[in-house]
């Protein structure tokens, strides 16, 4: 579908369509089919590796995200300036490519057979209540959305880079890119010191190394300081990410699995959205910096209450050591 979606914004561009009306159309149809993509592809993957594999495997997946993130762009941006129809002619390419590759995908899992005496409701909220009554999952998926909700300083880089750091165009790409950088390298030495230990206190540490990295960025005025917290900043989310997508997926059992992972992806978005619409609006009341160390602040307070809230995510030691019961 998101493949057909490319073709689509391929045709409209050299048909010369110029109703944005229909565009808009478009990419709604490619949200509602991420919406399906994004809970999918993140329940089948511990069914591809040994469960004492997947963190490595999160890691590595991860890795690979900030990876494109960082080189997405630059690559896009070659493209487009062969024109906005090359561009969407290799999306459509490699989304058909990916699709025929996930075609090929086989899993060790067996279809789930539906009880004809749940409701429809009853299955649409599952995940829901799943989630609520499993602390643990409660605890890691809402602390993420709280911590970036609050501390979402990325989305007012281009003011910093125009008005307080004065770095323009070429510094505000270094400025994006650092939180991605830090996260890639963080990624990757967890492919090689997945943590064995003290899992849960070391995810509250890494969303409170985040407030503090957003504090320090909101009052600097180095270019070279602002770029280098930015780099801790993506590090201690690679953290949060790599702990949390562990304990959904592995506390988790496979008939679950999509449902929780759709609840999840829910929460994701909307702290990713909401939190940048809630910077602009801080920011607007409050100017940019106060704005975003509030937002830091704002991070630790809520690292504090979550570590009391929730006892039992705080408690966890092994990721290896996670099940469903």
């Amino acid at each position: 579908m998101q493949a057909v979606c490319a073709g689509l914004f391929l045709y409209l561009t050299i048909t010369q369509e110029s109703r944005i009306s229909v565009f808009y159309l478009v990419l709604a149809l490619f949200g509602i089919a991420r919406a399906f993509a994004q809970p999918a592809a993140q329940s089948f993957l511990p069914l591809l590796v040994p469960q004492d594999q997947f963190p490595e495997a999160v890691a590595w997946t991860s890795s690979a995200r900030q990876t494109a993130v960082i080189a997405g762009p630059a690559l896009g941006g070659v493209i487009y300036a062969l024109g906005p129809a090359v561009a969407y002619l290799t999306c459509f390419a490699m989304l058909l490519a990916v699709a025929g590759e996930l075609a090929a995908v086989r899993t060790r899992s067996s279809p789930e057979l539906l009880d004809p005496e749940v409701t429809t409701y009853a299955r649409l909220t599952a995940g829901i209540r799943y989630v609520r009554n499993r602390p643990i999952i409660l605890g890691a998926v809402s602390l993420d959305l709280f911590a970036v909700l609050l501390g979402g300083a990325t989305a007012l880089l281009p003011i910093y880079a125009r008005d307080i750091l004065r770095v323009g165009p070429a510094g505000l790409g270094l400025l994006r890119s650092a939180p991605a950088v830090g996260a890639a390298s963080l990624g990757l030495m967890l492919v090689r010191m997945p943590l064995r230990k003290n899992s849960g206190l070391k995810m509250f540490a890494a969303v409170a190394v985040f407030g503090i990295a957003t504090i320090v960025f909101g009052l600097s005025r180095n270019f070279i300081l602002s770029l280098a917290t930015l780099v801790v900043l993506g590090a201690s989310d690679m953290v949060s990410v790599y702990v949390r997508h562990n304990l959904v997926q592995l506390a988790t059992p496979d008939a679950m699995r999509g449902r929780v992972s759709a609840v999840n992806f829910l929460f994701i978005g909307a702290s990713n959205e909401l939190g940048e619409f809630e910077s602009g609006v801080t920011a607007a009341l409050l100017t940019t910096v106060p704005a975003v160390v509030l937002g830091g602040v704002g991070t630790l307070a809520i690292v504090g209450i979550w570590m009391w809230l929730f006892p039992d995510l705080r408690k966890v030691d092994s990721l290896f050591e996670v099940t469903p019961a």
